[in-house]
């Protein structure tokens, strides 16, 4: 369950889920169902819950956060970029790898970008953000939440600003994760990545409406579909 200040009704309640390693789950539901409140809590930063998220069977709030981080890899909806360079974003300001960063920017396709300015990965972000779009500087947070491939990665609406280009490459980066046993969340509302998925999560009203195989959620959802519009034809004009 988790809650917030100043609200009565809890944002998710009844929840519970495992997710195996490699698996892609996309959660889908409508404004204000909790998506985002699901992708902080399965990160241990939502600060008002009850329960247990556990990773590996221990609660995550258990983990040295330290020794957790590198582990986990965020996208969040609103894009924050620091100032540094571009590779000290990318690396999230530790121990910078080169060929990590380089590693991540490629599979966030923005490699070829940030190479074309002067000074590549050392220029600062102050110089670089004025002259980057919302999909470049997405790319260069997800590159973040790709560095050193992390076991668990949660992604909340990552191809919001992405041109075809853009969602192209997160398909096939996610794709790879997910045959390195990497166990990727995508909050989504887009079909591409829909369509990569092994499973499906619905939410609405903070509660889990279905959990299941894509391809069974998805022809149930027709069906019903269908069965509504039987039920109610549209009117003839």
């Amino acid at each position: 369950m988790a809650r917030a200040e100043g609200r009565e009704a809890p944002i998710l309640q009844g929840l519970d889920a495992e997710l195996p390693a490699g698996e892609l789950l996309v959660v889908m539901g409508p404004s204000g169902s909790g998506k985002t409140t699901l992708a902080s809590c399965l990160l241990g930063i939502w600060p008002l819950t009850e329960g247990e998220v556990l990773l590996d069977g221990v609660p995550i709030e258990e983990w040295d956060r330290n020794q957790l981080g590198p582990h986990l890899g965020y996208l969040p909806q609103d894009i924050e970029l620091f100032d540094g360079s571009i590779g000290d974003n990318i690396a999230r300001f530790g121990t910078a790898v080169p060929e990590k960063i380089i590693a991540a920017a490629k599979a966030a396709n923005v490699h070829e970008m940030i190479l074309r300015f002067p000074q590549g990965y050392d220029t600062a972000m102050g110089l670089a953000g004025s002259q980057l779009s919302a999909g470049q500087r997405q790319r260069i947070a997800l590159a973040r939440a790709l560095y050193g491939e992390p076991a668990l990665i949660v992604l909340d609406e990552p191809n919001a600003n992405l041109d075809d280009a853009g969602e192209a490459a997160l398909m096939q980066a996610v794709q790879a994760l997910r045959a390195k046993g990497c166990t990727v969340v995508v909050i989504s509302h887009r079909g591409g990545l829909v369509t990569l998925a092994d499973r499906l999560m619905i939410l609405n009203q903070g509660r889990i409406q279905a959990l299941g195989p894509r391809e069974a959620l998805l022809a149930r959802h027709a069906a019903t579909g269908a069965a509504a519009a039987a039920r109610n034809p549209a009117p003839e004009r």
